[in-house]
């Protein structure tokens, strides 16, 4: 079990100790439940009732807090409590899945597959011709890569994930179990003779470096040309991101999400749960999409929408407050 003294967690924090305590610390853990050797954090102030009845002997805090530790208790003062929990996280992650061979026996990857130095793949994997797979890239077992295919170095795919035929994944990029990046866009035509026909979709994925996509997770390829996420990308579990999209960098997409195809998001834009995203919306430089807002048409740069169809949030969040009034006035 890992242990560290309070001054040995904020050598690496960098914060300002308030209090003190003689317990090591063996785990952090959420303020409610934790015990009195694990560490917590306080991250907004109307989490600062929670302290008093927490047996948590450390937390670490917002500079701005506005209560004391108390008797073998201490706090350490940060600017960003939430990022600096990340770190303490750090301390105490446990190690990843251990591979005792660097290619299992049981993986098939193809002659014509470049694997480059200090590659790890599972067992039940497949590699492609013609694949390209990077520098300490870690492919999980049962994790599919197909015909001329490129991963970057570094990239940690996880169990179950499958990458088709000519998709490009860049460098630190984290793909979670059972994503499935390049499988066809949803395209079809009716005909009067043949019903719906399927329209191919010859184009392909290209995920820019340091993006993490969630288990469950889509990216369809184009119907020609490229499906495109930029550097720094993060994508939920169960999101769904249309043919032919373009999502700038840095690009926040939460669970249940989606957008139709040939959607185009700017830099910084954030997608909020069970949002949806009409086809051939441009929506611009860090707008916001509120949790469950359907959006109909392009949204400029640094705007807030929400509801359904989605609307600038001020104005929703008034028509809100009016219909919650006559609705209470109808009781009366």
């Amino acid at each position: 079990m890992k242990s560290y003294s309070i001054q040995e967690i904020n050598d690496i924090l960098k914060g300002v100790i308030v209090g003190n305590t003689i317990n090591k610390i063996t785990a952090p853990e959420q303020i409610e439940i934790a015990s009195d050797t694990e560490i917590t954090f306080i991250g907004n102030k109307k989490y600062e009732k929670f302290w008093a009845t927490s047996k948590a002997c450390a937390a670490v805090v917002n500079e701005d807090i506005s209560i004391e530790p108390g008797d073998n208790r201490v706090f350490i003062k940060v600017k960003n409590a939430d990022l600096a929990m990340s770190q303490v996280l750090e301390l105490y992650a446990p190690p990843t899945p251990l591979f005792n061979v660097a290619i299992h026996p049981t993986a098939v990857v193809d002659e014509t597959a470049i694997i480059c130095n200090g590659v790890k793949i599972g067992a039940g994997c497949y590699i492609g011709p013609k694949v390209i797979i990077g520098d300490n890239a870690v492919l999980y077992p049962n994790v599919t890569i197909l015909d001329e295919c490129s991963i970057g170095k570094n990239t940690i795919i996880w169990s179950g994930a499958v990458v088709r035929e000519r998709c490009h994944i860049g460098n630190d990029c984290i793909i979670h179990p059972n994503a499935t990046i390049g499988a066809d866009g949803f395209g079809f035509r009716p005909d009067p003779e043949r019903g719906l026909v399927k329209v191919p979709q010859i184009g392909n994925v290209i995920i820019g470096n340091g993006v993490e996509i969630g288990a469950n997770s889509c990216v369809d390829r184009g119907k020609f040309s490229s499906t495109v996420l930029g550097d720094g990308c993060k994508i939920d579990n169960l999101v769904q991101i249309g043919h032919n999209s373009k999502l700038g960098r840095f690009c926040i997409m939460a669970g249940h999400s989606g957008l139709a195809g040939s959607v185009t998001l700017g830099n910084g834009v954030i997608i909020g749960g069970s949002a949806s995203i009409k086809d051939h919306a441009t929506i611009g430089d860090g707008a916001i999409v509120g949790a469950g807002s359907g959006v109909t048409g392009d949204i400029a740069a640094g705007k807030t929408m929400l509801g359904y169809p989605a609307i600038d949030a001020r104005d929703a969040l008034r028509q809100w407050a009016i219909l919650k009034r006559l609705v209470n006035d109808s009781k009366k």
